[in-house]
This record gives C-alpha cells, sequence and structure tokens, in this order.
C-alpha cells in the first residue's frame, strides 16, 4: 500500500511539473492535480485515488488511474477511471448508484491537453 501511494504521489508531481500534462478535458470533464497531488475533476478534489502501471512499474505513459468523488456538488456520487495508454488517454465516468435496482449508467469520453 505504501508503495502505491508513493508511486501515485511521484506520478502526481511528475504530471504536475511537466508541461506535458497541465490538465485534459475529457468530454464534460476537466481533469487536473492540485500542488498536493490530488486529482481535480470539474473543480472538485476527489476522494479517493489509486494509481495502476500498466505495462512496467514507473512507465508513467501507460497507467490507469481510479478515482471516486462522493459527494459531488450535485449530490451525486460518481467513480472515475482515467487511462493513458499508447499516447491516448480517455476518461471513463460511471453514476454510482445508491441502490441495486437502479440503471447503470457509465460514459466513455476521450480525452484532450489543454492549458491549466
Amino acid at each position: 500500500m505504501l508503495k502505491i501511494c508513493c508511486a501515485f504521489f511521484s506520478l502526481l508531481v511528475l504530471l504536475a511539473s511537466t508541461s506535458a500534462f497541465s490538465a485534459a478535458r475529457c468530454g464534460q470533464f476537466f481533469f487536473t492535480i492540485d500542488d498536493s497531488g490530488k486529482g481535480i475533476v470539474n473543480g472538485e478534489k476527489v476522494t479517493s485515488q489509486k494509481v495502476t502501471f500498466l505495462k512496467t512499474q514507473g512507465d508513467w505513459n501507460n497507467i490507469k488511474l481510479d478515482m471516486t468523488l462522493m459527494p459531488a456538488r450535485d449530490g451525486n456520487m460518481y467513480g472515475y477511471e482515467f487511462i493513458k495508454q499508447n499516447g491516448k488517454a480517455f476518461l471513463n465516468v460511471e453514476l454510482i448508484r445508491r441502490f441495486m435496482e437502479e440503471p447503470r449508467i457509465i460514459g466513455s469520453f476521450d480525452c484532450k491537453r489543454v492549458p491549466d
């Protein structure tokens, strides 16, 4: 767990400090990273986050970033999966259901780099 936290913090510092990643626009979602290394989606800090290297340890060009936002300003809970692989990035978003009987609402959005 400590390795994951350290790796994630290193990733966020690297992303925040390079011009390669200032912010990303994924559909209607604006994704960036604050100075402390926390992910921010549409101006709200995520409540949990985890990074996974998709190919080799330390390969920052092939990562998966899982995040949750509970609750968001609109009162809903969201799960985010930001994937950057082979030079492309996309964001999967799920509206987290309060009851299992509710339908799943999931969207997938291509991401583009934008100025911060």
